[in-house]
C-alpha cells in the first residue's frame, strides 16, 4: 500500500501489507525511464545516492529485485517492467485525486438519483438532462421511472436524490418546489362524435361519454384532479377503467375504449387513431409537478443541478 509519510511496515507474504512512498513511485519511474541513476537524480532535481537509497527501500518494501545494475546503466527486470505499468498508474491516481475531491466538493462530479413519473419525462427529465449534459458533464443522472407514491418512498430511504412527482404532501423531511404546470387536454379516437362537433366541447358534452381515468393508487393525483373538475363542473361521466400510466391510458382511448383528459404534454405521444381537442370550461395550468428532495440532504451534485436548472 502507498504510504504518505514514508513510513515502512513489515513485509507480508505476496507484498501484502507493505508500504511505499509516492517519492519512491517517483524515482523508480524516472530511473525506468532514464535508465540511468544519475540522469534520474537530475530530472528529479536531487542527488543520486538519496534516490538509490529510495530505490533500494522501494524493492525491500515489494520484496523483488526492479532494476539490475551494470557499469553503464540499469535495466528493469520482468518484475520491475510489470511493477513499472501499476506505479505509473498509482501516480496518476494520485496526481488526478485532488482534483476529484475538488470537483465533487462543487457539485461538478459525482451523480444524481431521480426519480420521474412518464408525464415528466416529457416535460421537466428532458430539460434537465439537456442542461446537465451541457454543463455538468462530469455528474451521471440515474434515472428510475417511478409514480409519485414509490419516489416518496424512495426518497425517504435514502434510494434516490430527486423526483419529479405530483401531488406532494407537506413534510418536515421533505422539500418541494414548484417546477412546472400546464393544462388538461381531451384526448379521443379521430372519428369520435367529440371530435366532430364543430366546435370546442365542454365537460358536460364529454360526461355523455364512456371516459377513461386514472387509477386511485398508482396516479391518485390525476384521479383526484379529473373528478374535481367535473364534480365542479356539476356532470358525472361514465368510467369506463382506470389506468395506471399514461401512455398505457392513451393506447386505450386509441383503441376506441373511450375518451380522457390528459396532461397537454401527453399530446407528444402520437397514435394512429388520436386527436387531442381543448375543452372549453377547463382552468388552464391545473396540473403540477413538482421536484422534491429530503431537506437534508447536502450533496453538492444534487445542488449544483438545481442551480443549473433555476430551482
Amino acid at each position: 500500500m502507498v504510504s504518505s509519510d514514508g513510513g515502512r511496515t513489515p513485509p507480508e507474504e505476496g507484498g501484502r501489507g507493505i508500504a511505499y512512498t509516492l517519492d519512491q513511485l517517483r524515482g523508480f519511474v524516472a530511473v525506468a525511464e532514464e535508465r540511468h541513476f544519475g540522469r534520474a537524480a537530475d530530472r528529479l532535481r536531487m542527488t543520486q545516492p538519496p534516490l538509490s537509497r529510495q530505490v533500494q527501500k522501494l524493492e525491500r518494501a515489494v520484496g523483488v529485485t526492479l532494476f539490475e545494475r551494470t557499469s553503464h546503466g540499469v535495466t528493469l527486470t520482468p518484475a520491475g517492467r510489470a511493477f513499472l505499468a501499476e506505479a505509473r498508474r498509482l501516480l496518476r491516481l494520485a496526481e488526478s485525486a485532488p482534483l476529484v475531491a475538488r470537483r465533487s466538493a462543487q457539485g461538478t462530479m459525482g451523480s444524481v438519483r431521480i426519480g420521474f413519473t412518464a408525464v415528466s419525462a416529457l416535460t421537466v427529465l428532458g430539460q434537465w438532462i439537456s442542461a446537465a449534459a451541457e454543463h455538468l458533464p462530469g455528474v451521471d443522472l440515474v434515472l428510475t421511472e417511478m409514480v409519485t407514491r414509490e419516489q416518496l418512498d424512495a426518497l425517504l430511504a435514502g434510494e434516490i436524490d430527486v423526483g419529479l412527482a405530483r401531488g406532494v404532501p407537506r413534510s418536515d423531511v421533505l422539500s418541494a418546489r414548484l417546477v412546472h404546470t400546464e393544462s388538461l387536454v381531451l384526448a379521443a379516437p379521430r372519428d369520435h362524435p367529440l371530435a366532430g362537433l364543430g366546435r370546442t366541447p365542454r365537460l358536460a358534452d364529454i360526461a355523455e361519454h364512456d371516459v377513461v381515468t386514472y387509477s386511485t393508487v398508482e396516479a391518485r393525483y390525476f384521479h383526484e384532479l379529473v373528478i374535481t373538475v367535473f364534480r365542479d363542473a356539476g356532470v358525472v361521466p361514465r368510467y369506463v377503467q382506470q389506468i395506471g400510466q399514461v401512455h398505457s391510458l392513451l393506447a386505450l382511448v386509441d383503441a376506441g375504449l373511450g375518451v380522457a383528459l390528459v396532461p397537454r404534454s401527453a399530446s407528444a405521444l402520437r397514435l394512429a387513431n388520436l386527436a387531442f381537442l381543448d375543452v372549453t370550461d377547463l382552468p388552464p395550468d391545473i396540473v403540477e409537478a413538482h421536484c422534491v428532495w429530503r431537506t437534508a440532504n447536502e450533496d453538492p451534485a444534487l445542488h449544483a443541478l438545481f442551480r443549473l436548472v433555476g430551482h
